[in-house]
């Protein structure tokens, strides 16, 4: 039986102290509101020994991916420092990204707006690096327009339905699909639950649900009523009391099945 996974997403802000520039660790609510926590290298090492399964690093300013930025230094300190697996994202427009990013810790590249722009992106990834090497990252909300895909860190609206949406990107050749409610995002008001199961039953590559955990019990809904593969957050592991050992209890105990330790 496959194992459900929690994955803490550690979303990345470049910030310039002096002369440096690197990354710091932050948490958003909305996609709008941004709070800065700390260095995402310490914050990684802490979840490894609170058994986490994976790791997601997001860089919300989605500069260009090249040898000299500072994602590709946290990626090698992370890939250095602890033993889990890592995905790795934002600015990803072209399959040399996915390479830099391969190269330098990650093991699986999160795309998401380049992949709006030319769903080919998916495909040829997809041929070069391996499927379980390609995630394809919806962002959406729904509004009065119903529910639409949304690029640009949530600024731009597509004309895209997410389901629909997820189920080319798993055609085209995506191993995984990361969904994000904006609106739920940094909330703690519980996961979007019926679009995460729509996707999540259309689709026969995981799916990780993201945006709005609150609650121990939200991870639980997570997997038992939305289908989920994987449930990943990021302020509630940042601020809530519970880690991800404390998560992995509660969703054990509720007769999930889900890795003791790692």
């Amino acid at each position: 039986m496959v194992k459900k996974r929690l994955i803490p997403k550690l979303l990345l802000k470049r910030r310039r102290l002096g002369t440096v520039e690197r990354m710091v660790l932050v948490t958003t609510r909305g996609y709008e509101q941004v709070i800065e926590v700390g260095d995402p290298v310490s914050q990684a090492k802490i979840y490894e020994a609170q058994f986490a399964d994976e790791l997601i690093f997001l860089n919300i300013d989605s500069s260009p991916i090249e040898p000299q930025a500072p994602l590709l230094d946290v990626l090698r300190r992370a890939a250095s420092e602890t033993f889990m697996p890592i995905a790795a994202g934002g600015g990803v427009r072209t399959t040399d990204d996915f390479e830099l990013l391969l190269a330098n810790g990650a093991d699986k590249v999160c795309v998401n707006s380049a992949a709006i722009a030319d769903p080919s992106l998916i495909e040829r990834a997809a041929a070069i690096f391996g499927a379980q090497c390609v995630v394809v990252s919806i962002d959406y909300r729904h509004d009065a327009q119903g529910s639409r895909v949304f690029v640009d860190g949530g600024r731009t609206a597509t004309p895209l339905d997410p389901i629909e949406w997820a189920v080319r990107a798993a055609a085209l050749g995506a191993g995984e699909i990361l969904l994000t409610d904006i609106a739920r995002d940094g909330s703690g008001e519980g996961l979007d639950l019926p679009t995460i199961r729509a996707v999540a039953d259309r689709v026969s590559v995981p799916v990780i649900a993201s945006g709005g955990c609150g609650l121990a019990r939200h991870f639980v809904e997570g997997f038992l009523d939305g289908h989920a593969e994987a449930v990943a957050a990021g302020t509630f592991f940042c601020f809530r009391d519970q880690n991800p050992m404390q998560t992995r209890a509660h969703v054990r105990n509720a007769g999930v099945p889900i890795r003791v330790k790692t």
